[in-house]
């Protein structure tokens, strides 16, 4: 009796030792992927910093103008860039040389990144299906950010059903679909050119009636039509709210990291019309735009959620300030 029990113990004890090395083993990869794709960031952040230093030259304010210069070229943005300097410039009794000066660079990064206030909807004690509008314009990623964010959620054992309202763009509802199945989730869908608001109500008045616990509802990033988008977009959120009380719980913008600074323009529009609540940032990998990221946590008071970096159904990470940093240096 006591051996078997021994057996299993054993059997159980390797069984979570492998399954521990797995997740180290997929979370080592993603960051390996994660630091590959910020490279050309990095070459910034690192490389050129390097040369600012070379004839021995100690910081003056010719240096830390040549390296706020830097900071913008990695679209971190020209507010955000003067105050890091500012900050810089306060520690330059004690930075001597380029290493000092990185060390210092991602101190005052991290402490940015972090101040970050997230802006939420108010908390209200609802039943399910929780109802996450996915907003953006077209071509930043936001079909396949739904496919990932839905098998994310599947995988932590959720039922996921997701609402194809983007009824105008063509193929959108088809690409969805194949996301969908890839995704293990649900869909519900009109033909094309539907109003996209009442997909949106019987997607929820179908997750009720099937114990959903998550719905993501896709949306246009531009009408062919004469009406305005934002009215569009703010006719869903009416309805939704009318449907189930509290909702949407979330309503995600996703951005595409090698626009820059334009995202934080589009940011803005989207959040007056509608009041975003979280970002996705969208191809990092092979921008030398990851300067962006900073850019957003500074400037906007949204937080940044999830980030992406492929087009693999698990590219797809919640944002970790400090793994970010350390991909940048």
């Amino acid at each position: 009796m006591a051996l078997n029990w021994f057996k299993k113990k054993k059997h159980s004890d390797e069984k979570k030792e492998e399954q521990d090395n797995s997740d180290l083993s997929e979370k080592t990869s993603f960051f390996e992927r994660f630091k590959k794709g910020l490279s050309k960031t990095r070459e910034i952040f690192s490389t050129d910093i390097d040369k600012l230093f070379t004839g021995k030259r100690g910081i003056d304010d010719s240096l830390l103008e040549e390296l706020e210069e830097l900071l913008i070229t990695s679209d971190i943005g020209v507010q955000t860039s003067m105050d890091l300097v500012q900050r810089i410039s306060k520690k330059s009794s004690t930075i001597s040389d380029a290493g000092r000066l990185k060390n210092a660079l991602k101190e005052e990064i991290l402490s940015l990144l972090n101040l970050q206030t997230p802006k939420q909807i108010p908390e209200t004690n609802h039943t399910k299906p929780e109802v996450i509008m996915v907003i953006g314009v077209n071509g930043v990623g936001k079909t396949t950010t739904i496919g990932k964010l839905a098998a994310k959620f599947n995988s932590e054992g959720k039922k996921v059903l997701i609402a194809a309202a983007d009824t105008f763009r063509a193929a959108a509802i088809e690409q969805l679909v194949i996301w969908a199945d890839r995704a293990n989730a649900q869909i519900v869908k009109h033909k094309d050119n539907a109003d996209p608001a009442s997909v949106a109500y019987d997607s929820i008045e179908a997750a009720t009636a099937r114990d959903i616990d998550i719905v993501l509802i896709d949306t246009a990033g531009r009408l062919h039509t004469k009406v305005n988008l934002m009215e569009e977009l703010k006719k869903i959120k009416r309805i939704i709210s009318k449907k189930l009380a509290g909702a949407p719980h979330e309503i995600l913008l996703v951005l595409d990291a090698t626009t820059g600074q334009n995202a934080l323009s589009q940011t803005q529009l989207f959040d007056d019309a509608l009041g975003v609540t979280g970002i996705v940032l969208t191809k990092l990998d092979g921008t030398a735009k990851g300067g962006i990221v900073v850019s957003i946590c500074n400037t906007l008071k949204i937080q940044l959620k999830y980030i992406g970096i492929g087009e693999n159904i698990d590219d797809l990470r919640d944002f970790n300030s400090k793994e970010f940093v350390d991909a940048l240096f």
